[in-house]
């Protein structure tokens, strides 16, 4: 065999291509987002929407109570694909509080609570977080990382949109209440450039519903983020 140039010490071996790199403020913010554990987990948010996008009034549903629309929250989202795992909620502060208190926490599922102001866990509550950032962190510790299956986002509007700009995998689970109905809190405007409308998903009625004289439809939109 002819021996190559590098091998008599002449000159060195060729170096591979480089790789492209991510601009540093991206990395820097991917490492950040490492960090607290963000990378590790996909994210799921459940929210129901009227025509203007409330979700609120005084507290409450701006619409009538729906009993098989809760069905499908509570399905949803205490459904665990596997076997001796619960799946995590989070929260914020004022939707905790919006839970009658004989439903607290909701049940089959762990119950974080997101506040900078409370000191103290509340009541029924499994964890208090100060940020979503944290409560990421906190389900990526040992101590939660083997129990939990799926993460759920169910409010409020502030704690959707962290969720909503994330830089991870995310699927948003939206009942459209077809009808509109006066609101004070409303959801976050949804970028249709990065989620998507899938057309099918286990799981979710595809065909209208209706109740106490209000229609309503399930969607799924998912944005996926490609690994770099």
């Amino acid at each position: 065999r002819r021996p190559q140039p590098w091998e008599s010490g002449r000159c060195r071996r060729p170096l591979p291509p480089r790789r492209p790199t991510l601009p540093r403020s991206l990395r820097s913010r991917l490492r950040r987002e490492t960090a607290v554990g963000i990378m590790v987990r996909s994210l799921n948010s459940i929210v129901a929407v009227c025509q203007n996008m409330g979700i609120g009034k005084d507290g409450n549903l701006p619409w009538p109570p729906l009993r098989n629309e809760y069905k499908y929250f509570q399905r949803m989202t205490s459904t665990s694909h596997v076997e001796g795992k619960q799946n995590a909620l989070i929260m914020g502060k004022k939707t905790w509080f919006s839970i009658p208190e004989k439903n607290r926490p909701l049940k089959d599922r762990i119950n974080i609570v997101l506040s900078r102001e409370l000191k103290e866990t509340p009541k029924g509550a499994h964890y208090l977080s100060k940020s979503l950032d944290d409560a990421l962190a906190l389900l990526d510790s040992p101590e939660l990382k083997s129990k939990v299956d799926m993460i759920w986002i169910v409010g409020g509007t502030s704690v959707y949109k962290a969720a909503m700009e994330k830089p991870i995998n995310h699927r948003l689970f939206v009942t459209r209440i077809l009808q509109e109905f006066e609101s004070d809190t409303f959801f976050p405007e949804i970028d249709y450039k990065d989620y998507k409308l899938l057309t099918e998903y286990p799981g979710v009625p595809a065909d209208i519903q209706e109740e106490n004289g209000i229609q309503y439809k399930f969607e799924v939109y998912e944005k996926a983020v490609v690994a770099q």
